[in-house]
């Protein structure tokens, strides 16, 4: 997990907040926080900004070099058959179009 530190100089608002959390995964979150050497809090909203995706819109904000951005694309159908041979099937397709180029 990448993250985010606030620069020097630069000072985010900041919310105190209460929530119910289980214990157990409390215990795993600050063990990770510990064993990674980063405060609970950064680990914590980093686990937050990951489920709301922020760093999907930062970098394609970047990526495009603007403010905004929009995404097509096509649904794409399920296969049938087992995951080995799907998993199979896609490695072929990949290798028979990297051979053409």
């Amino acid at each position: 997990m990448v993250y985010q530190y606030i620069p020097i100089g630069f000072y985010m608002a900041r919310k105190k907040s209460s929530v119910y959390v289980d214990d157990e995964l409390w215990r795993r979150l600050k063990r990770r926080a510990l064993e990674e050497g980063v405060e609970l809090s950064i680990l914590l909203e980093e686990v937050i900004r990951e489920e709301l995706m922020d760093y999907v819109d930062k970098a394609l904000e970047e990526l495009t070099g603007l403010g905004f951005y929009e995404l097509e694309f096509k649904p794409v159908k399920p296969r049938e058959g087992s995951v080995s041979e799907l998993i199979r099937a896609m490695r072929d397709e990949r290798a028979d179009s990297i051979s053409r180029q």
